[in-house]
């Protein structure tokens, strides 16, 4: 059964929507964990480590933890899968730098890549909003199997220029940033709790429920529901 949506653009979450989580959990988060020690005490200086380093110490009421007692908080947070800013900035610093070494090649499923290029193509606006940092988004889009798919992209969004993705107001900041009205908007994700924030900040929703994925027991409530991209068309009105 194919979805229809008249839209201006299309928001998309990337774990479990665009791509396999399992990648992201058995693949990016060792490698982020291998090098927490070495990204902490060589780069101490770079002002991105130093802001997320006190974002740390603030977070765990600690002000002169150290890097060991930092290291340690954020791979406690790996293993919670926690959402913590800080840790999605860190982890976007070393994945990028792995991407742009060739250690890691980042995964979408088959049905993402001709459909993003499709809707692209119709002239449509595609945006990314993840719990992953922009500097990790930004190192995913780039270093695809299919190539650089950046130019698809209008912008990228996470919950330190956005805010969390379970409150409506982020969905609100993400409209006025892009310009373009709300019920216009079309969010694709696989989590519930994200598709009711998006709806109650007048966006339009459509839950993407994959075989194997953390969410696909639980469903997405009264959301429309897609298994691939390719079931959902999207028209844009030119009046």
């Amino acid at each position: 059964m194919s979805l229809h949506y008249d839209v201006d653009a299309v928001v998309l979450d990337i774990e479990g929507t665009t791509s396999a989580t399992g990648f992201v959990v058995d693949v990016l988060y060792p490698y982020s964990r291998s090098r927490f020690a070495a990204l902490l005490t060589e780069r101490s200086e770079n002002p991105e480590v130093a802001r997320a380093v006190a974002q740390v110490r603030e977070e765990i009421g600690e002000p002169d933890a150290d890097a060991g007692r930092v290291e340690k908080a954020l791979n406690a947070w790996l293993d919670e899968d926690r959402k913590a800013t800080p840790l999605k900035t860190l982890q976007g610093l070393i994945w990028s730098e792995g991407f742009a070494r060739g250690d890691l090649v980042s995964h979408f499923y088959d049905d993402v890549v001709p459909e993003l290029r499709a809707w692209h193509a119709e002239g449509l606006r595609l945006y990314v909003y993840s719990s992953g940092s922009v500097a990790a988004q930004r190192a995913w889009f780039t270093n695809s199997p299919a190539g650089d798919l950046t130019p698809l992209v209008s912008g990228l969004y996470d919950t330190e220029n956005a805010g969390p993705k379970q409150e409506a107001e982020s969905y609100r900041r993400i409209a006025s940033a892009t310009g373009i009205a709300p019920d216009r908007l079309l969010f694709l994700s696989d989590r519930p709790g994200e598709l009711d924030a998006a709806r109650e900040a007048g966006w339009q929703a459509v839950g993407i429920r994959r075989p194997g994925e953390p969410y696909y027991e639980q469903g997405v409530g009264d959301h429309a529901a897609a298994g691939t991209f390719d079931e959902i068309t999207i028209s844009r009105s030119t009046s």
